[in-house]
């Protein structure tokens, strides 16, 4: 197998496993296919890298090459795009539980945007603002209810979910009257985000609709950020929609019902992590022992929930191969393993893959979104290598954890 041009069997030798694997050819296409359909006639558009889904300084600088704004989250995403002098007014920060510290970093670094999430951080803006003199440009994140198929816990619209607050709310009218009263708060706009994984453009239009509505109750055009949560494939069981047709749908959309309601809108942004960098991704491990119970058939690899949370998280699904046995029969039905003790450390169960010996090397698919963001030093053990690979050479981006740095920060 080759990614890229590149000898996967190469990046074995040369940087171990697990490996995670990024096809920077095949990401670069995917932020040129936003930035070159999500465009108006009629307003501004913007489109954000949302960097939780993989926020490393060279991914960044890419996005930042590209001339992509961003999405980020903590301070350590803030911190992130600061070292690689990613220009803070192309950030929007979110949160709904930003820190003191959060705040004052993003403001005294003079962030583009700060989307708030509710009533208490207004106040917290509103006190940094008065103190250090600055003015502060804001969206209000809406919690629109409109709900999409996907999984309970990646649903983030439901009335009640931790995000947002409901238009016209108590909350709502309180943020609105100290906006009102501020002299350095500048209301920009509207931020919604219904959710991720998703397949379902309905639900994105609905969303739409309603923010465009919201946008009535004022006289100056304002910015409304859709969101992201685009669906990618993982299996042959997801229909992912092209960057083109999501990207269209929206900008149509939001003609459509400017148009109706006699409305201007200053910009439309959306914020796509997961539908850049996910298809672009691998990790290759592998396999040591083979276990047979009377019921399964079991390939142990060497990482696990530590390198990939999602499938004990979210019940998340992939794909899988054995490297050199692609075209091999599928015969054995099997549980990829992972090393932890833990019993839902399962990263795919019951695929047909190949006969395995100890030694061969797994590769799983689409697992460039959430899987090194989101890893950890459980059983201690040591974060993976992020090697990129593009136009047939190899360049490692995040070095392998050692162990005397797994205890650096213990006493």
């Amino acid at each position: 197998m080759r990614i890229a041009d590149v000898d996967v069997m190469d990046l074995k030798k040369k940087y171990g496993t697990p490996l995670y694997i990024y096809d920077i050819d095949h990401l670069k296409k995917n932020m040129d296919g936003y930035l070159n359909y999500f465009k108006s006639n009629d307003f501004d558009t913007e489109v954000l890298y949302a960097s939780k889904a993989f926020s490393v300084k060279e991914v960044l600088r890419i996005a930042k090459e590209k001339g992509m704004s961003l999405d980020c989250v903590s301070l350590g995403e803030l911190y992130t795009a600061k070292k690689v002098e990613f220009d803070f007014s192309k950030i929007y920060f979110h949160g709904n539980n930003k820190t003191r510290e959060e705040l004052e970093f993003a403001i005294g670094n003079n962030v583009g945007i700060i989307v708030v999430d509710n009533f208490m951080e207004l106040e917290a803006i509103e006190d940094i603002a008065n103190n250090k003199k600055k003015n502060v440009n804001i969206i209000i994140r809406i919690n629109s209810g409109v709900s999409a198929h996907t999984h309970k816990f990646i649903v983030t619209s439901h009335i009640d979910s931790k995000f947002g607050v409901l238009y016209k709310s108590e909350e709502y009218n309180k943020m609105l009257e100290l906006i009102a009263n501020s002299n350095f708060i500048k209301f920009k706009g509207f931020h919604s985000h219904i959710g991720s994984q998703i397949f379902d453009l309905e639900a994105f239009r609905a969303a739409l609709v309603k923010l465009i509505g919201y946008a009535k109750d004022f006289s100056e055009p304002l910015i409304l950020n859709i969101g992201g949560g685009f669906g990618v494939r993982y299996t042959s069981e997801d229909s992912p929609i092209p960057f083109d047709v999501v990207s269209q749908t929206l900008i149509n959309t939001a003609h459509e019902e400017l148009a109706k309601e006699n409305l201007k809108i200053q910009k439309l942004c959306i914020e796509p992590g997961r539908s850049i960098v996910a298809e672009c991704g691998y990790t290759l491990y592998e396999i040591g022992y083979i276990k047979k119970t009377p019921n399964k058939m079991y390939y142990f690899i060497d990482g696990g929930m530590t390198d990939n949370i999602r499938p004990a998280l979210y019940q998340a699904k992939y794909d899988a191969d054995i490297i050199g046995k692609e075209n091999e029969p599928k015969v054995n039905k099997v549980t990829v393993a992972g090393k932890c003790c833990e019993s839902g450390d399962l990263i795919i169960e019951d695929i047909m893959l190949p006969e395995a010996k100890s030694g061969d090397l797994l590769i799983t698919y689409t697992t460039g979104a959430y899987g090194y963001s989101m890893s950890s030093n459980y059983n201690k053990a040591l974060t993976p290598a992020v090697v990129f690979v593009e136009g047939g050479k190899d360049k490692l981006a995040v070095k392998r954890q050692t162990l005397d740095e797994l205890l650096e920060r213990e006493i």
